[in-house]
């Protein structure tokens, strides 16, 4: 197939196009940057410069390429565009990522049927968001936590949008968890080791995380079936933080996390980091695993995690 991959040199974007190539399809994928052009066509695809915030330069850049399926993996969440990461201050962190995941889908999703293209895979994110009731895992049946009043409020109202345009549109949404993995474990692990990360509270607040491999994997399952709906992309073991950090903590070679209770923590970190030590639920990935008969590298982030910082 001729797969656009939109958002091509992001940390996902860097372990798909690969995958892509390796499988026998033929790549197109974008970067906002010309200085990451080189590193594309060192991935194996034909690398193009696009703005997804704009409405033109997405529709040229589709047409050129003319695509069988298009993936969606635009962010800004990198240091470059956004900063360090900020959860206090979620609302600022993530703009310009909310603003691609409502403009640019709806830019991509317009090149789409411009073009004809019918095969359409998009990401979202499913990792300590699920709907705060109920038990501690979700499905796809279960909608996102709306986070409604707090700075993650506009980033949720951002998923549902693709998510909603996507599946209308007959295409695939992954929720992909907490990535980690290459180029996906400095921000976690530097604040880790010089103790900036505590356990809050009770600590129960579930995670679901996944490799950015696995991720990769999932995601060229979903273009090659040209898979339809919403679909987890996490691993076998959604887990509580005070079992999770503790463990990536040793991992890392770094001290025990010290444990602050949430109403001190709540000022400091915000109330969004609290929700998600305290309050998060993960997620299941049986439908993603039953559907399109995805197999994970790594089923546990406690394999993983010592595999990665080895």
């Amino acid at each position: 197939m001729r797969v656009f991959v939109a958002g091509g040199s992001g940390v996902l974007g860097r372990r798909l196009v690969p995958l892509l190539v390796a499988r026998g399809h033929q790549v197109t994928a974008s970067t906002t940057s010309a200085a990451k052009v080189g590193l594309l066509e060192e991935l194996g695809a034909e690398a193009v410069v696009m703005d997804g915030l704009d409405a033109v330069s997405v529709g040229e850049a589709v047409a050129k390429a003319r695509p069988d399926a298009i993936v969606h993996q635009m962010t800004a969440i990198s240091v470059t565009h956004a900063g360090k990461p900020d959860m206090k201050h979620m609302d600022r962190w993530f703009a310009g990522t909310n603003r691609l995941r409502t403009e640019g889908t709806d830019h991509l999703l317009a090149a789409a049927e411009a073009t004809g293209v019918t095969c359409f895979v998009a990401q979202s994110y499913g990792a300590w968001n699920g709907i705060r009731t109920g038990g501690w895992v979700k499905t796809e049946q279960d909608p996102v936590d709306p986070m409604t009043g707090t700075p993650a409020e506009p980033g949720m109202k951002a998923i549902g949008h693709v998510e909603d345009a996507v599946v209308k549109a007959g295409g695939a949404v992954l929720r992909y968890g907490w990535f980690y993995g290459p180029g996906a474990m400095d921000d976690l692990v530097e604040p880790i080791r010089k103790r900036q990360f505590p356990v809050v509270g009770s600590g129960a607040g579930h995670c679901s995380w996944v490799h950015l491999d696995d991720a990769a994997s999932a995601t060229v399952l979903a273009v090659e079936q040209r898979a339809r709906g919403v679909f987890n992309i996490v691993d076998d073991e959604p887990a509580p933080a005070d079992q999770w950090l503790p463990y990536l903590a040793g991992c890392a070679g770094a001290k025990r996390p010290m444990r602050v209770p949430a109403w001190l923590a709540r000022p400091l970190a915000g109330d969004v980091a609290v929700t998600m030590m305290t309050e998060g639920r993960g997620f299941s990935n049986a439908k993603a695993k039953r559907e399109l008969g995805w197999e994970l590298r790594h089923p546990s982030w406690r394999q993983g995690f010592k595999e990665e910082l080895a």
